[in-house]
């Protein structure tokens, strides 16, 4: 935002704590008006002043205020040096992918987000990508699995849905050693609870769509880059691709991080509350939540979060239980997303990961018994309350 870079002192809230930060965002309130709440710049194109004299945007797919508002804010959130925003999550994942050539190689997570599995199934093997889907909780798989022509790390940290958790910081000291990038999606704890870069990955990426916008109404991707030597292959992406966010999802994406802080620490606050009464029930069979102590990867998340987020899953004793739930709950909402205020649970075999071959999902886990909740923002208890009559 050229014309509006002598407005914000970014020195001055590297000192804020986050909860400050998210409220203001970069800019925060317009300085041409002092709106408080930053303008939706609503067009396609802007005037120029003269030849080769603007006011420092000429088209909306380039540059717009209020989408560079967004991309600046997460800039500030990731402790980056840029964000890119993106008309959804799985344009995000494109754009981070966007720096893999014909003939290399990239690692991901084995229990990653049904979307990128697709990708990495799909449109990277017609580019000549080659794929390993690792547990990258297990540092000694990641090393088996390295190739002379590895160029890309790509991990999912917790895991949609299993909540495999990363060592972060170990992965990134191996990578580093052999020229690899380190992307994270960073979606399930956002830069509240978790700073990938500052762990020493290159490429942080959400779907913003939710927890960051977090009430289930816009679409929305982000990109933040650690180098700018990554960001020109960013924006080139951004222009060339087409996937740029529409001015009114930016600035609802916008609203909604004003809350994240508050959000977050509701989400985790249930989650524990939700997580804690489904182990003691007998038709659960295992809850996979990455607060519990006796996690496997527990030690890991202490270590690089600051919480665990709003999300866990959970196997119930029969695929009849499962349906019954799914069928019979009241304020939880039966839908396919997560992140959101309400409370949503889906049935991940069918509905997120459908395209994940049976043979897969059963080795991960996902199977005709097994469930995914995002608590929400609700009373703790009315939550237990709906799951409890759902199971009984």
């Amino acid at each position: 935002m050229k014309n509006f870079s002598n407005y914000v002192d970014y020195d001055k809230k590297e000192n804020w704590g986050m909860g400050s930060k998210v409220v203001h965002g970069a800019l925060g309130s317009d300085p041409m008006t002092g709106a408080v709440s930053f303008p939706i710049f609503q067009t396609a194109t802007f005037r120029f002043k003269a030849l080769n004299d603007s006011l420092g945007f000429d088209y909306t797919r380039c540059q717009n205020p209020t989408i560079e508002e967004l991309e600046r804010t997460m800039a500030i959130l990731e402790e980056g040096t840029q964000g890119f925003a993106l008309a959804s999550g799985m344009a995000a994942v494109m754009c981070a992918l966007s720096v893999l050539k014909t003939g290399d190689h990239v690692i991901l997570s084995d229990d990653i987000y049904g979307g990128t599995y697709e990708i990495a199934q799909t449109v990277l093997p017609d580019q000549k990508i080659e794929t390993s889907f690792v547990d990258l909780s297990e540092i000694e798989e990641f090393k088996a699995n390295i190739k002379p022509n590895t160029k890309m790390v790509f991990i999912e940290s917790p895991t949609n849905p299993m909540m495999k958790v990363a060592d972060i910081a170990e992965i990134n000291k191996i990578a580093k050693e052999k020229g690899i990038i380190v992307a994270v999606d960073n979606t399930l704890l956002t830069p509240y609870y978790q700073k990938p870069l500052t762990l020493g990955a290159d490429i942080v990426l959400h779907s913003g769509t939710k927890y960051l916008e977090g009430h289930n109404d816009t679409m929305a991707g982000i990109v933040v880059v650690k180098e700018e030597k990554l960001a020109n292959q960013m924006r080139d992406f951004l222009k060339y691709q087409g996937g740029c966010l529409a001015p009114l999802n930016a600035w609802l994406t916008l609203r909604g991080i004003k809350t994240l802080e508050v959000r977050m620490q509701r989400h985790n606050e249930n989650t524990k509350k939700v997580a804690e009464w489904l182990r003691n029930h007998p038709k659960v069979k295992k809850v996979y939540y990455i607060g519990f102590e006796d996690h496997k990867d527990y030690k890991t998340t202490i270590k690089q979060s600051s919480g665990f987020g709003g999300m866990l899953s959970f196997e119930v004793d029969s695929k009849e239980t499962a349906l019954k739930v799914i069928e019979k709950v009241d304020m939880i909402l039966f839908a396919g997303s997560l992140g959101g205020v309400e409370s949503l649970i889906t049935y991940p075999m069918v509905v997120t990961h459908h395209e994940v071959p049976e043979e897969v999902r059963e080795k991960l886990g996902i199977n005709e018994r097994f469930l995914r909740l995002s608590v929400g923002i609700e009373n703790a208890q009315d939550i237990i309350k709906d799951l409890e009559q759902a199971l009984n």
